[in-house]
């Protein structure tokens, strides 16, 4: 990722080149824009359209020159994409949001996808916090999986790609099975 806080080609090319020596590899497979707002000034009135455009175009090159395989953007709304897609060359392959049961954005996920783009849910199990939640356990009981499958297996359903997280090789493997199917009800 390109971290939050590059609003600018010069920052986001040496931000590019940083993660191609750090992972000692050739090009990179996706690269996306991490925010489109720096941390510091999350949810401000600011939404550094022109920093984006800027780093969206160290992406774009990157991209040309064969060092990027695919671009995209994270935690954008519709008026950030709507800056790239009305002003840049190539438009988003991806955009990552914050999407769970209990949190599913689907007018910007329609958006996105309706632009051509894939959807990423990250934190599918809602940071974790879901897993106290009684009603979203007593419907993983009922399918007989757990609560991070069910809730796999809901971004999956809405035709979205999940980016759940576990550093544990055990959780790894239980989060893959997810050959069930969650009733309309």
């Amino acid at each position: 990722k390109l971290a939050a806080e590059i609003k600018d080609y010069d920052g986001a090319k040496a931000g590019i080149e940083a993660s191609l020596e750090t992972l000692g590899l050739d090009y990179i497979d996706l690269m996306i824009i991490h925010s489109p707002q720096p941390w510091a000034d999350w949810a401000g009135e600011d939404r550094f359209f022109e920093g984006n455009l800027a780093a969206w175009k160290a992406l774009e090159e990157a991209v040309e020159a064969g060092k990027i395989r695919a671009i995209g953007v994270s935690n954008f709304q519709k008026q950030d994409l709507d800056n790239l897609l009305q002003n840049a060359t190539t438009k988003p392959m991806i955009n990552q949001v914050l999407a769970h049961v209990g949190n599913t954005p689907f007018e910007l996920i329609d958006y996105a996808k309706s632009n051509g783009m894939l959807v990423e849910a990250y934190s599918p199990i809602a940071h974790g916090k879901i897993l106290d939640n009684e009603e979203v356990g007593a419907i993983a009981a009922k399918y007989g999986v757990s609560i991070p499958q069910l809730c796999i297996r809901y971004v999956l359903q809405l035709d979205l790609l999940a980016l759940p997280k576990t550093a544990n090789p055990d959780h790894m493997k239980t989060n893959a099975d997810v050959d069930f199917e969650i009733s309309d009800e």
